[in-house]
């Protein structure tokens, strides 16, 4: 099914319009979308995580896609395809269903799966990440096959339920099935714009380790006032290991850890000085009155050219009303590695579990446990999609898009450059202030809108890529400035 110029052009102005008459009805579906709890990281949400893949996989069904839910050994896998293109472009769209937990629940003006509108925008877990991401992609899709009866291009949907806890179980599948997935180009919604009129194509993005740290001591709680002083604590022990974890310039206190970490140049850094939040911004955003970090570099460079070390949580002891005289027996800190190119998740993984040895006092014993790893991606701002990309945003939100790294961490990225050989466009939809895993998560709905509109322009943009060459270039192939050549190793929960 080939289309002419004029056909195609016809295929966008339709589409178009359908869009726009049917903006109520896609804010009603995915209010739908978000009301299920599809919490990964908590295993009694898995069967609303289960529930949830079902619908997803009965709308794409029902607009025109043959879907189908792909089980694992944890959350299931949406899958959809529509390939009646031949000799066409295929684009891999990716995207995931699960949320992150709600808590604090008492922080929310509005219960967290009761998705309310409130202005222009709409409120609930998952409503930006990545629900209503990944629904701006469909939707696009039901507006040109409710319209032309067809797309510009082939389309496969991979949409997981296990994002937010390391894609454990899609690595694999994409191991396994290289030939199903086989797509030109990848898309991908799951990060933040510049601000409200200026979108962003991300183009580098930190890798991670997620590990859990714990120090053991008596084999039962005691009685502070009679073993307080005699015996060390763990969890006085676990804070003191914790806190030389960093020296006094904000850097990571490991031996060997920066060893791989690239130095950027002064254009590079030149650039994300022209393009990227200024500090201002940054504390801004964050709510936070003071800048904490690594001398010598900004706080986005801080965020996004360097690694960073955070604990994410800290449990041990009593903590409910009034006082308990307790020694606790154990004591856990939950800890988050985000790592630059070339930095390798497995390699961090054992000069941590080095250092904790080193720091770990007598009287109590330390075990690591390993979570999962992802490796840092990197993209290439002069490949053809990415242009294509850029020119699909200046359609739909009428403005040139900037291009940005992130700080943050989507596994599935490194795998589809090095197992599938995909270049990957990162366009997302969020707004610095959107509130991504914190509580009041929203989605501002004029992006929904003008999302829609950019991913119309961007499968017909992606059409003329080969019309426009007198024969089909491949556009797939890991990108010259990608990251080292590691594969994406995941485990555990992040």
């Amino acid at each position: 099914m080939r289309l002419s110029a004029e056909v195609a052009a016809n295929g966008v102005r339709r589409a178009l319009d359908y869009a726009h008459a049917h903006r109520a009805d896609f804010v009603e579906e995915l209010k739908e979308f978000v009301r299920f709890p599809s919490i990964s990281a908590q295993p009694e949400h898995a069967a609303d995580v289960r529930r949830c893949a079902f619908w997803l996989q009965n709308h794409l069904r029902r607009i025109g896609l043959a879907s189908r839910v792909v089980p694992t050994s944890g959350h299931p896998l949406v899958y959809a395809e529509w390939r009646k293109v031949p000799g066409g472009r295929t684009v891999l769209l990716y995207g995931h269903y699960d949320v992150q937990p709600a808590d604090p629940l008492a922080e929310w003006r509005s219960p967290p799966f009761e998705p309310a509108v409130r202005g222009e925008a709409l409120y609930g877990r998952g409503a930006c990440d990545d629900k209503g991401q990944l629904w701006a992609h469909v939707k696009a899709l039901e507006a040109y096959l409710r319209t032309a009866g067809a797309l510009p291009v082939n389309v496969v949907c991979v949409f997981e339920g296990e994002e937010e806890v390391g894609s454990t179980h899609l690595i694999p599948i994409v191991e396994r099935h290289r030939r199903a997935l086989h797509a030109d180009v990848a898309v991908i919604s799951d990060m933040r714009m510049r601000a409200p009129e200026r979108p962003a194509i991300t183009y580098a993005l930190r890798g991670a380790l997620s590990l859990e740290l714990e120090v053991r001591g008596p084999e039962k709680d005691l009685h502070s006032g009679l073993f307080g002083g005699a015996v060390h604590n763990p969890l006085q022990a676990l804070c003191e290991m914790l806190a030389r974890l960093h020296d006094a310039r904000g850097r990571v206190a490991i031996p060997g850890f920066y060893d791989a970490v690239r130095n950027w140049d002064a254009s590079e850094r030149a650039y994300l000085a022209r393009t990227g939040p200024n500090d201002e911004e940054i504390l801004r955003d964050a709510g936070a009155g003071q800048a904490w970090g690594e001398e010598g570099y900004t706080l986005y460079e801080r965020t996004t050219l360097r690694p960073a070390l955070t604990v994410n949580g800290i449990a041990g002891g009593y903590v409910g009303k009034g006082a308990k005289a307790v020694i606790p027996s154990r004591a856990v800190a939950k800890l988050g590695f985000r790592l630059v190119p070339d930095q390798d998740p497995a390699e961090v993984e054992r000069l941590f579990r080095a250092q904790v040895a080193r720091l770990t006092p007598p009287g109590v014993r330390s075990v690591v446990r390993t979570g999962f790893g992802a490796v840092p991606a990197l993209m290439d701002r002069e490949h053809p999609a990415m242009r294509a990309a850029a020119s699909a945003f200046e359609r739909g939100f009428g403005a040139t898009p900037v291009f940005l790294r992130s700080g943050g961490t989507i596994p599935v990225v490194n795998a589809l450059q090095e197992i599938l050989q995909v270049p990957p466009l990162l366009m997302g939809l969020a707004l610095p202030d959107d509130g991504l895993h914190g509580p009041n998560e929203k989605f501002h709905l004029p992006n929904l809108y003008r999302g829609i509109d950019t991913f119309i322009w961007l499968l017909d943009g992606i059409r003329r890529i080969r019309s426009e060459s007198r024969e089909q270039q491949p556009l797939a192939g890991a990108s010259r400035a990608s990251a080292s050549p590691k594969r994406v190793r995941t485990g555990g929960a992040r």
